[in-house]
């Protein structure tokens, strides 16, 4: 006891220096743990640094390694570090798939190379996967991973659209053509082309008949051939308008589909500033399709489909929309109101998915009550586009490649100037440590003193 009295001192200095040894061994572990082990968290209120869960699904596909090439200079005018921000890009992506590597290549040092490579812009990408490779001028997630489904698809998917009865083209660029619907496709590694019984006398077994509302009659010998070509097998997708089928009764016969005369009113449409002839649907069906699809769609001057009792096919409502509408049999003029008598009460169904067995193969048919639901003007509308590439994918066989569309940015980017980052370093990595290291020693000090 006296000599603890003596010197008490050294029970303080024994103490000091055990927590000066265990501090420095609590750095040592940390700091072997930084450096094998590397975790991020995404705070951005719409996770934009992350990649989403579509992308992360396509780099999964890939049975090999994947080849990133990016012909850039050091610096570039207007964007400054290129490589610093194409490399922080393509790191997203590694993480998730090791074997994807990156290259750089100055086409100033070295011009052969990028002429032999076809560079046009500094900058330019060229993503290669075994023997098939793509180019990118833009960087942004969906650009990116589009060009990664189109590199995982095995053979590009032709869209066969009917022609020559004033059918919505497939590439026209009027409010009411498919033409902006087929740009995203080709995005995606699918091929649309114009079809006509002129040109050729058989529908192709190959792809996907695309039959987007007709405005006059088929002739009854161009409707035998579309029945021929769904009884061997063949995909189908239908967009059908308000008004006659055109000669095609026997295909919705065929399907077992009835469509109800009327146009849908949705009152709902009002709160969102649109017609009450655009039905909304947010009511799906649990198909391949509308899997984790959680978007409002609209429809608009859409008529009611109803998928009958058919032993062949086995059918799904894609869709209802319109839980608190109806289906309308006057015509929309003046105040519309329901009538129980005439009317159909909401929900109502507007897009049924078909599907059975030909000669062990799977066939698959959609059919959506409304032709505008993917044209020009109206593609961007809710979740039109996601829900109209859902559609293809699945009827190509290919849901597992499911596209990429933007996420809209809803925080803002931080831009900070080179004496904005240095004045926040020297505080934090400076002028802190050094208040710190002050305030000890004046503690030290004071107690001493005392």
């Amino acid at each position: 006891m006296s000599i603890f009295n003596k010197k008490p001192g050294g029970r303080i200095h024994w103490r000091n220096g055990l927590f000066i040894a265990l501090f420095l061994v609590l750095m040592g572990v940390l700091g072997y743990l930084a450096l094998e082990f590397h975790t991020q968290w995404d705070f951005s209120q719409n996770n934009r640094n992350s990649l989403s869960r579509a992308s992360i699904d396509v780099l999964q596909k890939f049975d090999g390694p994947v080849h990133v090439t990016v012909y850039a200079t050091q610096q570039d005018l207007q964007l400054g570090d290129i490589r610093g921000i194409i490399s922080n890009f393509i790191g997203v992506y590694q993480r998730i798939k090791s074997d994807l590597t990156l290259d750089f290549i100055d086409p100033v040092e070295q011009p052969q190379q990028a002429q032999n490579a076809g560079i046009r812009l500094n900058g330019e990408i060229v993503i290669r996967f075994k023997d098939r490779t793509e180019r990118l001028a833009a960087i942004n997630e969906q650009a990116f991973s589009n060009a990664l489904v189109r590199l995982a698809r095995t053979e590009k998917k032709q869209l066969l659209g009917l022609s020559g009865h004033g059918e919505r083209k497939m590439d026209g660029i009027t409010q009411r053509d498919l033409g902006n619907f087929s740009k995203k496709l080709r995005e995606t590694g699918f091929e649309s082309i114009s079809f006509s019984f002129i040109d050729q006398p058989e529908i192709p077994d190959t792809g996907v008949l695309v039959i987007a509302s007709p405005q006059i009659e088929l002739l009854e010998g161009e409707v035998k051939k579309i029945l021929d070509y769904l009884a061997r097998g063949g995909n189908l997708l239908w967009l059908v308008d308000i008004g006659s089928l055109n000669g095609l009764l026997p295909l919705a016969e065929k399907l077992g589909i009835v469509f109800t005369p009327g146009v849908i009113v949705d009152p709902q449409a009002n709160r969102l500033r649109v017609p009450t002839a655009f039905a909304l649907a947010t009511l799906y069906g649990t198909h391949a399709v509308t899997e984790n699809f959680d978007y409002i769609t609209v429809f608009p001057f859409a008529r009611q489909l109803i998928p009958g009792e058919n032993a062949d096919w086995r059918s799904v409502i894609l869709a209802e929309v319109a839980p608190q509408g109806w289906v309308e049999t006057s015509p929309l003029e003046g105040e519309i109101s329901f009538d129980a008598e005439n009317d159909v009460s909401g929900p109502v169904s507007v897009a049924v998915a078909l599907s059975r067995l030909v000669e062990d193969r799977e066939q698959r048919v959609i059919v959506v009550g409304s032709g505008h639901f993917l044209a020009n003007g109206y593609l961007g509308n809710g979740g039109n586009l996601d829900l109209g590439m859902n559609m293809i994918n699945w009827l190509a066989g290919d849901e597992a490649f499911i596209p990429i569309q933007p996420r809209v940015t809803l925080d803002n980017r931080l831009e900070l100037s080179e004496l904005q980052l240095t004045l926040i370093a020297t505080s934090f990595l400076i002028t802190l440590p050094l208040i710190f290291l002050a305030s000890g020693i004046f503690i030290r000090w004071y107690r001493r003193r005392r």
